[in-house]
């Protein structure tokens, strides 16, 4: 769902995809191959939100600010399910990790974990390739080569899944029964375990 608010009007590039259950608003700017899940609340009311290429904002995400802020996600980041990022800018290639929140002014610097659960408070900085955990959010070590590289691979799966929601996801109505020709799924597990030993 896409709401103009003040004159601005959401920018979507082609090949991104928003799922219809999401919410976008305002002065909101989303890049190439990004994805945005069902019930993700992206409000460029009272300020913009820029999503560069390749990011994902998962499920039940919301991306807020301030009056006059904007949010910029850097190329690549991954937020997922249910983070909150509000005012807060977060640098490429970062994993913002599930029900994590981000409060005003924070940033976090390229390449760093924000682990999940994970409230880091306003006016926090974060340097690049850092591993935070917590409530409040404390550094506990560098990220390594290894873990930013497995990082990146998982974000690739989400770049790859506008393209799949374009070609075959499809409202529909249920079943009442599994019928006996009933496909079987990709082996994602397995491929996943492909991309994290590289």
């Amino acid at each position: 769902m896409f709401y103009s608010f003040k004159g601005f009007i959401p920018v979507v590039h082609p090949s991104a995809f928003v799922h219809p259950l999401a919410a976008v608003t305002g002065n909101v700017i989303i890049g190439k191959d990004v994805y945005v899940g069902p019930g993700a609340a992206i409000r460029g009311d009272w300020g913009g939100i820029v999503i560069e290429d390749g990011c994902n904002v998962q499920e039940s995400c919301t991306i807020h600010m301030f009056p006059g802020v904007t949010v910029t996600l850097r190329q690549g980041a991954h937020i997922g399910h249910g983070a909150i990022v509000h005012g807060a800018n977060v640098g490429r290639n970062v994993m913002v990790g599930m029900n994590s929140v981000l409060m005003d002014e924070v940033e976090v610097g390229d390449e760093c974990i924000i682990g999940a659960m994970t409230f880091v408070a306003a006016k926090t900085i974060i340097p690049a390739r850092s591993l935070v955990v917590g409530n409040p959010g404390k550094i506990i070590k560098q990220v390594s080569d290894e873990m930013i590289a497995w990082k990146t691979m998982g974000t690739r799966l989400y770049q790859a899944l506008p393209q799949d929601c374009r070609d075959s996801l499809r409202e529909c109505l249920p079943l009442n029964d599994i019928p006996a020709e009933r496909p079987t799924q990709e082996s994602l597990y397995e491929t996943w375990e492909q991309i994290k030993k590289g």
